[in-house]
């Protein structure tokens, strides 16, 4: 996948995978992609490894001075001439199991030069055992983020467990009065049959059926943040990649499948970037109720 600027290679909402021709088809065509996406996640993986002391440090909130109102390059101006104000409402980064916030420094510094005034990231506790915990902290970070810059409301995006704690402040917790709009990079949001071979606390609820993920599946009546699930047909963690979807009847989520791109590549990757500053911006259509529940 390219950036989202070249129409023939956006990522697309898809709600059936039919693969084309014959078995023998799919797989040949599946082959070179897997190689070059598995590479790609190799090198990002070295990356982050090296990044990974730098984040764990607490980063300050703070407005990025650059972008000031007439002063954005024409891409920048072009992006949210719909919805000019779009660009001040504050994005939170949120990130996965055992990490922290090196892995957006790519999409941090991507957002704020697509023009998002303040991208801001947030470092759970690596030894955080429970989504409910996580997802109350999450709550209170938000409050202290809209109390800081004087907004009502933030965007959040998160990656793997960090998508599916962002889901469970917004539907469990009443979080939606504070959330503009909610993207998952990644995010387990039907679990991943890998949870059984590690019995953590945590992560035995990603496992497929567990407590947690049936209380994400009971109705959302009240449910009204769009939200946008980006998933990969490479993702070597949320196995089947099928269950990176959301497919929730009440959330009505836009499922973005993207090709050849690792999990810890997805963050870094300059399509999904592109994508999730497109969607943060108002430029993506909400999933029409009719198909966002089709399989």
């Amino acid at each position: 996948m390219r950036a989202t600027g070249d129409p023939g290679c956006r990522p697309g909402w898809h709600t059936d995978e039919s693969s084309p021709g014959t078995p023998r088809d799919a797989l040949r065509s599946l082959i070179p992609g897997a190689v070059a996406g598995g590479l790609t996640e190799l090198a990002w993986v070295g990356a982050h490894t090296l990044l990974y002391p730098l984040g764990t440090r607490r980063e300050p909130l703070r407005l990025d001075p650059r972008c000031r109102p007439g002063e954005q390059p024409p891409s920048v101006r072009a992006l949210f001439a719909a919805d000019p104000l779009a660009a001040r409402i504050p994005v939170l980064l949120v990130h996965g199991l055992i990490d922290n916030r090196s892995i957006f420094t790519v999409m941090q510094r991507g957002l704020r030069r697509r023009g998002f005034a303040q991208v801001c990231t947030w470092n759970y506790s690596p030894l955080l055992g429970d989504v409910a915990e996580g997802a109350r902290d999450l709550g209170e970070h938000v409050e202290r983020i809209c109390a800081q810059t004087g907004h009502d409301r933030v965007h959040l995006v998160g990656h793997s467990l960090g998508g599916l704690i962002s889901r469970y402040y917004v539907q469990r917790q009443g979080g939606g009065r504070r959330v503009e709009s909610l993207v998952t990079l990644g995010s387990p949001h039907g679990g991943s049959v890998l949870a059984h071979l590690l019995p953590t606390p945590m992560v035995r609820q990603l496992r497929p059926g567990s407590a947690v993920l049936q209380e994400l599946a009971e109705p959302a009546p009240d449910w009204s943040t769009p939200m946008t699930a980006v998933y990969s047909n490479l993702d070597q963690l949320v196995v089947p990649t099928r269950l990176g979807r959301c497919d929730h009847p009440d959330l009505r989520a836009r499922n973005v499948l993207v090709r050849g791109v690792g999990h810890m590549s997805l963050p870094f990757h300059r399509g999904v970037v592109d994508e999730v500053a497109a969607t943060l911006a108002g430029l993506r259509p909400a999933a029409p109720a009719s198909l966002a529940s089709a399989a």
